[in-house]
């Protein structure tokens, strides 16, 4: 199985879908790769939104998109974190802001200074050190320049409703040069423990050389006996997707409300206020429905409910079939990781894409490298259920839940010690884990001894003048909703 691989076959649906074929062919057709797209109908709706992390930037830039006319052709925002919220009020909220929190100071990370100064009286929350995180409560963007970059990285993701975002996705690999193959349903051939072809509904056969498997959770090419999803505990099971009217003013974030029976997340756009309810069947379903619209603030239209089973392909790569996305990682809802983890699968693809058939130390380096990430990315959300103090019977099992080795180890030093223990392929930064730790009510009671080699009062005096210098930089810029209007 050594002859060379000169056609690659995609098949799957939605953006996920045309985001990896454009970003594939852009990489690999200067090698000769033919890419064909069997596409299968869509299953996204007109409530269904696609919140992305900061790292969907670099994926556009380097695919050419133009930022601002994407925005305004799929009528979406920017979002500068999560704001988290006790729907009943009991339960301080927080903000987790993509970027940094507060500057180093003496060539030392700011998070253990702010635990000193904590000790020696200076009560201001962490999230107010941050630039993205000041900006989004007064509902501005954040437009770095030399100065604030030298402060710290401050950062942004997208709201991008699903279907027009795949339509412009969906043009532009046309653009680069994709053969699309319009499908209602395909079945697998094999031979040998690879795929041969892929057979349509229609009676056409599609074959290639290598394919990869983007039909989300139905995982059609790759699951099979002896490669099912590895299953992951978590505590909802239910999720309902729907989007209701634009909101007058747009905050650049989204919001997750935690209630008794679940959570519900808003995320804001140009095309009206997306929403996303979760919660564990068997827990009073109709109940969860009525008290939506008072949860959200108005009635849930184009509603669309499905299961959630989160977990674990066995086999990402498996024979010349490598899964994608939801195919070969299901994620819990929460904090939006699903873009992610399909970026993660496109990096590691590219970088051990193969140039022929013996590719069997690259596929079993591409599943532990993303395997690690994945699993990385579940601790994350984890962690989340495990510390949130909303209250009610949701919750309660979801604290109950078990924690992992590795994440039992970093919330039990960052508890001990403000540290958090050093993971290869982790997705998110030390500010993001820190920002959900202390948020969550987890604040360390040391810090290391030598930091006291500033005195206290200096101390004090250095964090005031940086809440001065995140006020000053935060005044000075736009709001959401002029930076899509205009630009400025």
């Amino acid at each position: 199985m050594n002859q060379p691989i000169n056609h690659l076959v995609i098949a799957g649906r939605d953006a996920p879908l045309w985001l990896t074929a454009a970003t594939l062919i852009r990489a690999l057709s200067p090698s000769g790769l033919r890419v064909s797209v069997v596409e299968l109908p869509a299953k996204a709706g007109p409530g269904d939104l696609h919140a992305s992390l900061p790292a969907l930037e670099a994926l556009h830039h380097q695919l050419r998109l133009d930022e601002k006319g994407l925005l305004a052709r799929v009528r979406g925002a920017y979002t500068l974190g999560w704001n988290f919220a006790d729907a009943p009020g009991s339960v301080p909220p927080f903000l987790h802001p993509f970027g940094a929190l507060g500057s180093p100071i003496g060539g030392q990370d700011f998070f253990a200074h702010w635990l000193r100064a904590r000790r020696h009286g200076l009560s201001v929350p962490l999230e107010d050190f941050s630039l993205t995180a000041a900006a989004a409560r007064q509902g501005r963007l954040f437009i770095p320049d030399a100065q604030s970059e030298e402060y710290g990285r401050s950062d942004y993701g997208y709201h991008l409703p699903a279907l027009p975002y795949a339509a412009v996705l969906k043009e532009l690999a046309i653009r680069a040069g994709v053969t699309v193959i319009p499908a209602r349903g395909l079945s697998v051939a094999r031979e040998g423990g690879v795929i041969t072809g892929l057979m349509l509904e229609d009676g056409q056969r599609v074959e290639g050389d290598f394919y990869l498997d983007v039909t989300g959770s139905d995982a059609q090419l790759i699951a099979g006996p002896e490669n099912s999803l590895e299953p992951w505990e978590f505590p909802a099971d239910r999720v309902l997707t729907a989007r209701g009217p634009r909101m007058k003013t747009l905050p650049p974030y989204a919001e997750v409300r935690g209630f008794n029976q679940g959570w519900i997340a808003l995320r804001p756009a140009q095309s009206g206020t997306y929403l996303t309810a979760v919660w564990r069947s068997g827990s009073g379903e109709a109940d969860v429905l009525r008290r939506l619209p008072p949860l959200c603030g108005f009635a849930p239209e184009d509603a669309v409910g499905r299961g959630s089973a989160p977990g674990l392909r066995a086999r990402a790569w498996d024979g010349n079939c490598v899964a994608l996305g939801q195919a070969a990682v299901r994620l819990d809802p929460l904090h939006d990781l699903d873009l992610l983890a399909l970026q993660q699968g496109l990096v590691h693809l590219l970088a051990h894409f193969p140039r022929h058939g013996g590719f069997l130390a690259a596929q079993a380096e591409y599943n532990r490298l993303t395997r690690a990430h994945f699993t990385h990315l579940r601790d994350f959300q984890a962690m989340h259920y495990h510390l949130a103090r909303h209250v009610g019977p949701f919750w309660d099992a979801a604290r109950d839940l078990p924690l992992s080795t590795d994440l039992f180890h970093r919330l039990s030093l960052f508890r001990a010690r403000g540290e958090l223990a050093l993971w290869d392929e982790d997705d998110l930064t030390p500010d993001s884990w820190r920002a959900f730790l202390v948020g969550h009510g987890l604040v360390p009671d040391t810090y290391p001894p030598a930091l006291d080699l500033i005195p206290a009062e200096e101390l004090k005096a250095r964090l005031r003048a940086m809440l001065g210098f995140v006020k000053a930089q935060v005044l000075r810029q736009p709001t959401h909703d002029a930076y899509l209007h205009h630009g400025q």
